[in-house]
């Protein structure tokens, strides 16, 4: 392919296919390239079939709760480990083949090889030399496993390698307690794997405010095992993987490697593009237009190694696409941050974290979970919240939680901060009766008593046309 293209894009995850969509609306002159594996990371060993197996975990794990319903028979139930994990695969497939319908009809648009940068405009794939005037870098990234726990084979896994498993040890060590790593964790264990969980820190699911992080660590150790504050190691042992944190040791018949993923940038030619790359051989990146320094390249999604979330990588991959074809770079207003990891209490992380707010000019609204009403009806009262304002104006900056529908309740405090709403502009909402989210009103109202005006009323009052109008 001899022609000047407008743009190459080099990856065909999720940011690559984000990109490919924005790119394709105004030229045909491009060529995405791919190495490796189609269909994206989410939907082939990430978010998707992840959660399919946490589904099947949560379901089986309801059956504790079936006596105090008046259900009886409970203790006959069991787990099919083989059944749970094709069903795993065959969901996991049909994510897959819906990604996949991106780049499937673009003929020879369309490249499998390894790309590699010769310059600004210039990649060589295949032995080819392809040229263009902008260039998307979107290749992902791939689970961290140190080499020398390579040496154990297969007994070690990632999520690349769990869920292509027809069966499962009856013990394994889950290693690295991020959010991968304890959802992962609680699912197994739940199915009725023994599971020994390790973190190298005591701060556990990306969490950084320490009273959520411990109410964590009390739900999740009446699970599993979870040894905190060192790093593990792995050797070999005749009954099976031997792991010691220098404090404990423990045997396992596999162990999964959770110890987060790193960029796919090695053997990419990024010091062919005259910059200074930082000591992990990162580029500087421009996060409100995704372009490397001033060239007419741009790095988007988990390649980037800032936030490996989809929907920031759908972003990025977006903002590269736009500003792939533009006469000049646009700058985009990124979401609010929000984090979500699917255990049971939910983890949310939203706005400001725990660890960003200055304490001279914040405050925390707090509600437990564990006596609330709705929670208590359906044997889920458990867990905790903390919502974070300003204590002079009373808007809201963030949130951390471990509480049950989490996940739901981070959306609208998103939502909420995004517009810079106020402590008192929520409580003015409706909060039907009885929903999980009184707790999220119970952490409000917290909130509202710390303020200047803590005698406001949460309704807002009727000027006199309402009143003469009966509104």
């Amino acid at each position: 392919m001899s022609e000047l293209l407008d743009v190459i894009i080099i990856g065909a995850g999720t940011a690559g296919l984000t990109a490919l969509r924005a790119v394709k609306k105004h030229t045909e002159r491009f060529v995405i390239v791919n190495d490796g594996p189609y269909g994206t990371t989410c939907a082939r060993v990430g978010c998707m079939p992840s959660k399919v197996l946490i589904e099947a975990a949560n379901a089986f794990h309801r059956r504790h709760t079936l006596e105090a319903f008046g259900i009886r028979g409970s203790a006959a139930l069991t787990a099919d480990i083989p059944a749970v994990l094709r069903r795993v695969r065959e969901l996991r497939d049909s994510f897959v083949a819906f990604t996949l319908k991106a780049t499937d009809q673009l003929g020879d648009r369309n490249i499998a090889g390894r790309a590699r940068l010769l310059g600004p405009n210039r990649v060589e794939v295949n032995g080819q030399e392809l040229t263009a005037k902008r260039i998307i870098i979107a290749t992902g990234s791939r689970p961290i496993v140190p080499p020398p726990w390579r040496a154990l084979g297969d007994r070690v896994l990632t999520t690349d390698t769990l869920f292509e498993q027809e069966n499962l040890a009856p013990r394994i060590a889950v290693v690295g307690m991020g959010p991968i790593g304890i959802e992962v964790a609680q699912a197994l264990s739940r199915l009725g794997i023994e599971i020994i969980g390790f973190s190298a820190g005591q701060h556990l699911a990306g969490l950084t405010d320490p009273t959520i992080n411990e109410t964590l660590f009390e739900q999740l150790k009446q699970e599993f095992v979870i040894h905190r504050g060192s790093k593990a190691e792995l050797f070999e042992d005749a009954d099976g993987i031997r792991v010691s944190n220098g404090k404990t040791r423990v045997v396992a018949d596999q162990v999964i490697a959770a110890l987060g993923r790193q960029p796919n940038l090695d053997g990419l030619g990024l010091e062919h593009l005259g910059v200074t790359l930082d000591t992990h051989g990162m580029p500087p990146i421009n996060l409100r237009t995704m372009q490397i320094a001033d060239l007419p390249i741009y790095l988007a999604g988990d390649a980037n190694g800032k936030v490996p979330l989809l929907h920031e990588a759908s972003d990025e991959g977006y903002i590269a696409g736009i500003n792939a074809l533009a006469e000049a770079p646009a700058h985009f207003v990124r979401r609010t941050p929000l984090g979500i990891v699917f255990v049971e209490p939910n983890i949310a992380f939203v706005g400001k974290r725990y660890e960003e707010l200055d304490p001279d000019t914040s405050i925390t609204g707090t509600v437990s979970f564990d006596d609330q009403g709705r929670a208590r009806a359906a044997q889920r009262n458990a867990g905790l919240m903390h919502l974070y304002a300003d204590k002079r104006t009373g808007e809201l900056l963030g949130a951390e939680m471990c509480v049950p529908a989490g996940e739901h309740m981070a959306h609208l405090l998103a939502l909420a901060i995004g517009r810079q709403l106020t402590v008192n502009d929520l409580l003015r909402m409706p909060f039907y009766h009885p929903v999980l989210e009184e707790g999220l009103r119970t952490a409000l109202r917290d909130l509202a008593n710390q303020l200047p005006d803590a005698k406001k009323p949460d309704l807002d009052l009727c000027n006199v046309d309402c009143a003469a109008a009966g509104d």
